[in-house]
């Protein structure tokens, strides 16, 4: 019976120790910090375009008129061969450049169906004060939009792997179909498999 009890101990010794050794060591790192995990595309790489593409249309007449143009966002085109979250390269684009003081983006592209919901709840269900319910008509008409495509060549040989993105992006002038601005950055990763266990 001691001997089961003693066989019984060990076995739940090694299960706590082994639960214990499988779960991760998580901390918190700089967010600024250079991601190389991997040669896929990362937080250094979008924050890198975010910064490139910011400082660039800050330069142009456009944003040093004085006057704060509206401008719209358009989806960016993914045409790489994995999965990118392009909206976080827009959205870090857009704030940077709202914290800038020297643009306005209308909303319209993302949550223009929110807006007319709270329009219609205001003017016709009856329940908001006429006074304070605000009325179609007066949404403010972008003077710009932002489009671009972020694309990739990907390229192997032996243990060598180079990834190379490129990300485009152009402003157009809504009322003249003219392109005012246009920028790219170019990012190239390169990763060397180890000799054994790779």
């Amino acid at each position: 019976m001691k001997r089961t009890i003693g066989i019984l101990s060990i076995f739940i010794a090694m299960y706590f120790i082994s639960g214990c050794a499988s779960a991760p060591d998580v901390s918190y790192g700089n967010p600024e910090q250079v991601e190389t995990v991997t040669t896929g595309f990362g937080s250094t790489d979008l924050q890198m375009i975010a910064e490139k593409m910011v400082n660039s249309l800050l330069a142009t007449p456009v944003l040093s008129s004085g006057r704060r143009p509206v401008f719209y966002v358009h989806q960016v085109k993914n045409m790489t061969d994995e999965h990118i979250d392009t909206k976080s390269v827009t959205d870090k684009i857009r704030v940077t450049l709202l914290k800038s003081g020297r643009v306005q983006f209308s909303a319209v592209n993302e949550v223009n169906d929110e807006i007319l919901k709270q329009l219609e709840y205001q003017t016709k269900s009856g329940i908001v004060d006429p006074a304070t319910a605000k009325s179609a008509g007066y949404q403010v008409g972008a003077d710009y939009f932002l489009f671009g495509e972020i694309s990739s060549i990907r390229k192997a040989a032996g243990r060598v792997q180079d990834v190379y993105f490129k990300f485009t992006m152009n402003l157009v002038n809504i009322k003249t179909g003219l392109i005012e601005w246009a920028d790219e950055k170019e990012i190239r990763k390169q990763a060397k498999k180890p000799l054994l266990g790779g």
